[in-house]
């Protein structure tokens, strides 16, 4: 098919492609280019006329929680591990009941698939019957998406605390067994919770599966400066929090896909080694400033090249909108320059952007740009009922839709080639 629209994407970290009144070629699900013009040979390819409407890439959340959606928007004034025990645990441990699940996964999964979130890492609980529920819904969507059946079996209310390490090891092995069989979009991920709720035996199981079964790893790390004073205590053999999953292997090694949330406070040998295990970083400035944690210092990763994505990481940030993850992580940016490092500058929302599409895409393969061999994942947008008296360039419709970070203005979505979403 071939989409006509005034086309945006990143070409690069700090360069912004536009094209009005573009076409956008896609052959069997891969992009073949952006033209002025329909190249002669595509010319029997179906149009879909979009024109006036902004058409940019779907946007990538590298982090979420969907057991926590339900109670996003609760408990914003409290720090991370308080925030832990008062809401998440206890709304976690209803996912028991699949009939809860099924009620408050529905929610989770209509806001996703209505919204502007194509492709999504995202953390489900423990319970097995409420998982495989969970990847069900979203393979319903056509959404890509990598979901993980979190282990934990310590420091955790006894009604998620699993029994053993061995107890999570069964668990999750015929989960991944079962989630490979059943579902062809939804992949399962493995999913330490993060060092605190999982003990040295849990750890070593969960390398055993990763490598039996290829899967890629997401966690937490350095979120907060008492979850990394706790880390300390529980692996004092260690030298920095990320040591603490390497001596795993369950922090890539180069070779597995890898996303830790946060890293707000992760520097020096530590930063050095998620560069070395090619780990990417999912940011997630909305809880990193409801929870307390801090301000994670985005632009010295980019300089040193360590791959940034972008998460809404519910319920900790009470929006699962990525528009609002792009324009809170440039204001987040702006406070880190101007209060903690004058030479670290901000970034401009055409860095934002790109994270929230190419770099994050990445993670799941050539996926996030208008360019020939690209998978098409696209949104088109009508920002017409955006009121202005004055004529605005392709860059400026754009920084307009991200700011005001309202999903009611996409019109269609489209995932690998195929319409996944329709206000129409």
């Amino acid at each position: 098919m071939i989409i006509k629209g005034d086309i945006c994407y990143s070409k690069t970290q700090k360069e912004l492609k536009t094209v009005k009144g573009g076409y956008l070629v896609c052959e069997d699900a891969i992009i073949q280019g952006v033209f002025t013009k329909i190249p002669e040979k595509y010319r029997s390819f179906p149009l879909k006329d979009y024109s006036g409407k902004l058409i940019i890439p779907g946007l990538i959340d590298l982090h979420t929680h969907a057991p926590q959606y339900a109670f996003r928007g609760l408990g914003m004034d409290m720090q991370l591990l308080d925030w832990l025990d008062t809401y998440t645990f206890p709304e976690e441990s209803k996912y028991l009941h699949i009939d809860y699940a099924d009620k408050a996964y529905a929610l989770f999964v209509k806001a996703l698939k209505s919204g502007a979130t194509t492709r999504a890492l995202i953390f489900a609980t423990l319970h097995t019957p409420a998982t495989l529920l969970l990847m069900e819904k979203l393979e319903q969507t056509g959404l890509i998406t990598m979901v993980g059946k979190v282990a934990m079996d310590r420091n955790c209310p006894d009604i998620l605390r699993q029994e053993s390490a061995e107890a999570a090891y069964i668990s999750t092995k015929a989960w991944i067994e079962s989630s490979l069989k059943r579902f062809k979009s939804t992949k399962p991920i493995i999913t330490p919770r993060f060092i605190p709720t999982c003990s040295d035996e849990l750890m070593q199981k969960l390398k055993h599966l990763q490598e039996r079964y290829s899967l890629a790893v997401q966690s937490h790390l350095s979120e907060s400066q008492s979850e990394i004073e706790w880390v300390k205590k529980l692996s004092p053999s260690t030298k920095t929090y990320a040591h603490a999953y390497e001596q795993f292997g369950l922090l890539g090694g180069g070779k597995v896909k890898t996303v830790m949330a946060h890293c707000v406070w992760s520097e020096g040998e530590e930063e050095q080694l998620i560069f070395d295990n090619n780990v990417y970083i999912a940011h997630c400035p909305a809880s990193n400033t409801h929870l307390s944690s801090g301000i994670a210092p985005i632009r010295r990763f980019l300089e040193k090249g360590i791959k940034v994505g972008l998460g809404s990481d519910i319920a900790g940030g009470p929006h699962l909108s990525i528009f609002r993850a792009i324009s809170s992580a440039v204001e987040a940016s702006k406070m880190y320059w101007r209060l903690i490092d004058r030479d670290s500058p901000p970034l401009t929302l055409n860095e934002a952007f790109y994270l929230a599409t190419a770099c994050g895409g990445s993670f799941f393969s050539k996926v996030g740009k208008f360019e020939r061999g690209y998978e098409l994942d696209a949104l088109i947008i009508d920002d017409s009922k955006i009121p202005t008296t004055n004529p605005l360039e392709i860059e400026e419709r754009l920084a307009r839709i991200i700011y005001y970070s309202d999903d009611n203005h996409i019109l269609q979505k489209y995932v690998n080639g195929k319409e996944v979403f329709s206000s129409e």
